[in-house]
């Protein structure tokens, strides 16, 4: 079994080496976290767009299906109740703007559905916390190193933040 880093599990690690798991660790995080809250977006994108495009069949079945479905849905109640015209044309329109209703509702469903979805902001609050609790953090003091070390930790740090 070995670390993230490759080493060994439980072997004593330089600073160096900590420092670059570390810093390896939390970049993973970050482009996770990136990952995340844009595939949240593309869904919330994705609501939008269905819902748009339900608001826009209803406009479009209440301007042009009006005319030719109004005039035979009229004549077509006239047909069967020997009502009068007018009153089958009202039916007629009537009959079209239930269906364009219909349709609007499924678009604010979809609507309040994207607005609801607090996705991406729930990441950034993350990344927000994240970017915090690093802030705040304290290193540890390092111990004392006799003067033959100091060179060789040096050495380990500048490797690997390069």
């Amino acid at each position: 079994m070995s670390a993230p880093d490759g080493g060994p599990v439980g072997a004593e690690r330089s600073i160096g080496q900590l420092f670059a798991t570390a810093t390896t660790e939390m970049s993973a995080l970050v482009h996770d976290e990136i990952a995340l809250a844009k595939a949240q977006l593309k869904q919330d994108v994705k609501r939008g767009a269905v819902s748009g495009g339900a608001f826009s069949a209803a406009g479009a079945v209440l301007i042009f299906s009006l005319p030719m479905l109004s005039f035979a849905l009229a004549y077509g109640i006239r047909t069967w109740s020997d009502w009068n015209l007018a009153i089958c044309f009202l039916l007629s329109f009537a009959a079209n703007v239930l269906v364009a209703g219909v349709l609007a509702l499924i678009g604010v469903v979809f609507a309040k559905k994207a607005k609801k979805s607090k996705g991406p902001q729930k990441v950034a609050s993350s990344m927000k916390e994240t970017a915090g609790v690093l802030q705040n953090a304290k290193p540890h003091p390092r111990p004392v190193a006799p003067r033959d070390e100091a060179p060789a930790a040096i050495e380990a740090v500048a490797r690997s933040t390069s």
